[in-house]
């Protein structure tokens, strides 16, 4: 299952991330996403986990929680096209 977490703290890294998930389960990558031009973090980051079991584990139980300074947000990520699909539906009202 692929995690989407929001509201991180700048500071927070793939292995922190890495670390904080791993307590759930495998974790098979974790990708903080930075700003190509200035090399800050976005403040969020995805999280791919095999076991859709210990993903819906670590969402449930890491929805909202402090960690490294930030209330964080987790929730299952959406597919990029339902994105897409949503902001051009959003668009054409």
């Amino acid at each position: 299952m692929n995690i989407f977490i929001a509201k991180l703290s700048p500071k927070t890294t793939n292995e922190s991330l890495n670390a904080l998930f791993q307590e759930y389960g495998k974790v098979n990558s974790t990708k903080v996403i930075f700003d190509r031009d200035s090399g800050r973090s976005k403040c969020y980051a995805f999280v791919e986990m095999s076991n859709d079991q210990e993903a819906s584990e670590a969402i449930n139980d890491l929805d909202g929680i402090e960690f490294e300074g930030s209330n964080i947000v987790v929730k299952k990520a959406r597919p990029k096209n339902d994105q897409r699909d949503q902001d051009r539906r959003s668009y054409n009202r």
